[in-house]
């Protein structure tokens, strides 16, 4: 495996087998299996679970993290083709890319949506150019519509819980002050179908997801039995369900108008999770987030901090698949 960009990318069997490999490496640490490799990690976004987790990933198979975040101990960096550099950033990832990745033996890149363009973003414009500047194995940390290690965690995750892979999975929207990137929400549900998984989207009028995304999601449920709908009607999705895993987004409809998705968001407070969503829900239903959260405002105290809430597992579960993803393209 020489990159990993997103799970659409791999045969469902293969992300089985890497899933495989996360538990075993879990049961069974090789510390000295990455000693003497380097993974450079370069943040153009901020993180705390992405950072921590690969640098904690590489330094238990006993290799080496250099963390690269521009503006703060490096040069600002421009990421804009075609840019006048004439402002803050005295470097360009055209340069800092390749250098970074002479220096080591895979590279991480974190690169958020722009949240201007939809169909820039959706075709991942920004990170492809990033990718193909880089002769390393590469790792996707996030970028504009696709957060491969945050599902295949949550994947390993519900593994582990043993929720059926025929399981009812419910993707709901959440509030948040703002408008947020579509990437784990496309990757999540991705990742749901792939599982074969009775996926179902619960969002307001106005957040459906995009069509290439949920086309690609179809496509993965047809491969592995599962389903996937969307629906705004709160009691018919969360009855019977196995997982409900919550996410903010932004409108796709109005995409790069922060205006306009503000206004459409002023009277969706009700989208918080509280745990009168879980009455009709399987006894055992979890309770998933990719974090961070906004507290009382996403997700309420009484579910975050309740015994359905599997969130720090989830967390800790980005480190042990992030062990197995460099594990293969390091080692084999």
């Amino acid at each position: 495996m020489n990159r990993f960009l997103e799970l659409a990318d791999f045969p469902r069997e293969q992300i089985k087998d890497l899933l495989g490999l996360a538990a075993r490496l879990q049961q069974t640490p090789q510390p000295q299996a990455l000693t003497g490799k380097v993974l450079g990690l370069l943040f153009l976004n901020p993180s705390l679970r992405t950072l921590a987790s690969f640098q904690s990933a590489m330094m238990r198979l006993g290799g080496t993290a250099v963390v690269i975040t521009p503006g703060q101990g490096t040069w600002q960096m421009e990421t804009r083709v075609g840019a006048i550099m004439n402002g803050g950033a005295a470097e360009h990832v055209r340069e800092a890319v390749p250098v970074l990745a002479s220096y080591c033996d895979a590279i991480g890149i974190r690169m958020f949506a722009e949240g201007r363009n939809l169909a820039a973003d959706l075709a991942e414009t920004g990170f492809r150019m990033m990718a193909d500047l880089c002769d390393k194995p590469l790792v996707n940390m996030e970028s504009a519509v696709a957060h491969p290690c945050q599902a295949l965690a949550d994947w390993h995750t519900m593994d582990e819980l043993r929720v059926p892979e025929r399981g009812k999975f419910v993707l709901s929207w959440a509030n948040h002050p703002r408008a947020l990137p579509l990437a784990v929400p496309s990757s999540t549900v991705h990742m749901a179908a792939m599982r074969g998984m009775d996926v179902v989207v619960l969002r307001p009028e106005g957040f459906a997801l995009p069509d290439p995304i949920m086309e690609k999601a179809r496509q993965a449920a047809k491969a592995s039995g599962g389903s996937v709908r969307e629906t705004d009607n709160r009691a018919e999705a969360l009855d019977g369900a196995h997982v409900i895993y919550a996410k903010e987004w932004g409108s796709p409809q109005h995409y790069g108008d922060d205006e306009a998705d503000k206004r459409l968001r002023e009277y969706l407070s009700d989208w918080c999770v509280k745990e009168s969503w879980f009455k009709a829900a399987d006894p055992g239903c979890h309770f998933m987030h990719c974090l961070p959260v906004r507290r009382n405002v996403a997700v309420a105290d009484e579910v975050l901090d309740g015994p359905r809430s599997v969130v720090i597992r989830e967390a800790f579960n980005r480190m042990v698949v992030q062990m197995a993803v460099l594990y293969r393209m390091l080692r084999g």
